[in-house]
């Protein structure tokens, strides 16, 4: 039985404006009006309207034949955010609404500013990290975008609340039953420096099950200190019997490259990185220590300590979900790039025979 469900608002990474990093995911066991939880928000309101109007019951109910057509500012009025477990509140005033979000680039915030002092219900929480909450403020300030949002628990409903995700190897509780561990990775270079990103493990805490979703990602071997290893480790002893869905960016289309990649991954980059997944994976079931404390970060020269037969099938039952890729909008319209890159990727990993499955992720898809 499925641990989530999940629905993908927006799956692109530019430049088509409609279709940017947007997902809405539940419990599986819970309905959606029970509350909805908000990962990135490239796209927001607009495009789940569009994608409302050709699949009225996207949402619909667990329960019964029929289910009621929700609109799509109903739907994102269900995201929310668990404050406390306070018994002195009723249950209808335990509850926030609150996006995740990995960092500030426009394609994984636009929906969510846009959206800003329209969303109906109580006040809502922006969860991230402090550099890109602190990006966030830069857009609201009176300048860019009104001053919708602060870090004052006593302000208006309308504003959004900012909240600090720490990257202190800890799950942290956003909604009854659900917590989130964030972790740092890469996502380039600029005249300030390096640039980072998160990626969250989305935890179930009652079925001990969760899922793992990754902001943009620079491969560790172009990198100048590799952290996507340290993701990897965590991950490994979880394969695939917690953790069984990684959901990861692939930009570009083979033969980019590196200096022209610009934080992001290929499909032998990020086939790289799944080999360097599949190597923890093993090394962990021989009972060898995966901890990012207990070694130091992978080095660049040294990509697969294992021989390539060791790995044969160790990422089998996992599933990966490739995701951002960039349209190319003056190209073929019947094959999107999406398409060319997913099949770029399956023959990769086809090669490595490491077992994954490598699917498409398509705006409008439910996944559960």
């Amino acid at each position: 039985m499925p641990t989530f469900d999940l629905v993908v608002v927006g799956a692109g990474g530019g430049p088509d404006e409609t279709n940017l990093s947007a997902y809405l995911f539940k419990p599986h066991d819970a309905e959606w009006y029970d509350g909805v939880l908000a990962v990135e928000a490239g796209s927001a309101q607009g495009a789940l309207a569009t994608i409302l109007h050709q699949n009225p019951l996207l949402f619909k109910s667990r329960n019964g034949p029929t289910s009621k057509p929700y609109t799509a500012s109903e739907i994102y009025s269900f995201v929310r955010y668990e404050l406390a477990f306070c018994p002195d509140v009723p249950a209808s005033d335990d509850f926030d609404r609150c996006f995740l979000i990995t960092h500030a680039h426009l394609d994984h915030i636009s929906g969510l500013v846009m959206s800003a002092g329209s969303l109906r219900g109580p006040r809502k929480r922006i969860y991230a990290t402090k550099d890109t909450l602190d990006d966030l403020e830069n857009v609201f300030s009176d300048r860019i975008w009104p001053n919708l949002a602060s870090w004052n628990e006593e302000d208006e409903d309308y504003k959004l609340l900012y909240s600090q995700l720490h990257m202190d190897n800890k799950y942290r509780d956003i909604y009854p039953g659900i917590s989130v561990r964030t972790m740092p990775i890469n996502h380039g270079h600029n005249e300030h420096g390096d640039y980072g990103s998160a990626a969250f493990f989305i935890r179930h805490n009652t079925h001990n099950r969760e899922f793992l979703f990754f902001g943009d990602v620079e491969p560790d071997i172009v990198a100048s200190e590799p952290r996507t290893i340290s993701v990897w480790r965590a991950a490994a002893p979880k394969i695939p019997h917690k953790l069984s869905a990684i959901f990861i960016e692939c930009s570009w289309p083979s033969g980019r490259s590196n200096d022209m990649l610009y934080g992001h991954l290929s499909p032998a980059h990020l086939v790289d990185e799944l080999v360097a997944l599949a190597t923890e994976v093993v090394k962990c079931r021989k009972g060898e220590e995966t901890s990012a404390r207990a070694r130091p970060a992978r080095k660049k020269q040294k990509r697969n300590p294992l021989p390539e037969e060791e790995l044969v099938g160790a990422l089998g039952r996992l599933r990966i979900y490739v995701m951002h890729c960039k349209d190319d909008l003056g190209g073929d319209p019947t094959q999107p790039m999406r398409d060319l890159i997913v099949s770029q990727i399956q023959e990769l990993v086809k090669e490595k025979n490491l077992g994954a499955e490598i699917l498409a992720v398509e705006q409008g898809m439910h996944i559960g």
